[in-house]
């Protein structure tokens, strides 16, 4: 069987990593596995090389000499959908869940192997690439004043468009495809992220944004119903 970081041969990485220590291990540890590497040591650049020719992931240090990483996140997140995966020494929960909601779809805390770097790579374009949502074959999703539509990954929400980060949209997608149903959240890291041993915690950020863009509250929900000890439920005929 063939090793599955070898599906993902010459997808192009861009490394933003301003030490050029760590910067040359990556390169050597990224082109080991197959990727096309290229590098960038500051936010503006990085940004000017994703506006330019856009890679397949980003590797996002945030100890960046011109612009702090969340803020160069976030603007990557205004001019790109191109994924993310952000490299960090701060494992604080406050400053996991501010990448996550600023857009981030993985993240690593340093110190890391380059073999672990590399898993989390293909995991992520995996999820993202052509065909991770099997859109051409998906009908559009329509449930009570939720219009989804998974080929142009778009959201209506009482023919008013939603904006939604790629693993919001991926998520409110997967629970429409499952109305009525109650799922776990291990279910939905398993399914979702692909990663059932990542923290309940990154489904429950995920879900307090898609709240708040739905306009409700987990007090008072419309459509995203939490029972408690379970799971959550998308409900079809909201009241």
């Amino acid at each position: 069987m063939a090793d599955p970081l070898t599906c993902l041969l010459m997808a192009s990485v861009l490394v933003v990593e301003d030490d050029p220590v760590i910067r040359a291990a990556l390169i050597e540890v990224l082109t080991g596995h197959g990727y096309a590497v290229r590098t960038a040591h500051q936010g503006f650049e990085a940004l000017r090389q994703i506006t330019q020719g856009p890679p397949d992931i980003v590797v996002l240090d945030l100890g960046l000499p011109d612009l702090d990483g969340l803020d160069v996140l976030r603007m990557i997140r205004g001019i790109s959908r191109v994924p993310v995966l952000v490299a960090t020494a701060r494992d604080d929960d406050t400053e996991i869940i501010r990448l996550l909601n600023a857009g981030a779809d993985d993240y690593m805390v340093k110190p890391f192997s380059g073999g672990q770097l590399a898993a989390r790579i293909a995991a992520v374009l995996r999820r993202s690439g052509p065909g991770a949502d099997d859109g051409d074959r998906q009908p559009v999703l329509q449930v009570a004043g939720l219009r989804i539509d998974p080929l142009a990954r778009t959201v209506h929400l009482d023919g008013g468009e939603l904006s939604l980060t790629r693993r919001e949209f991926d998520l409110l997608a997967y629970l429409a495809r499952n109305a009525d149903q109650v799922i776990s959240r291990q279910r939905i890291l398993a399914e979702v992220w692909q990663q059932p041993y990542l923290e309940d915690q990154t489904v429950d950020v995920h879900l307090s944004a898609l709240r708040r863009k739905l306009g409700e509250k987990a007090a008072h929900p419309r459509y995203l119903h939490t029972v408690r000890g379970i799971g959550i439920k998308l409900v079809a005929s909201p009241s």
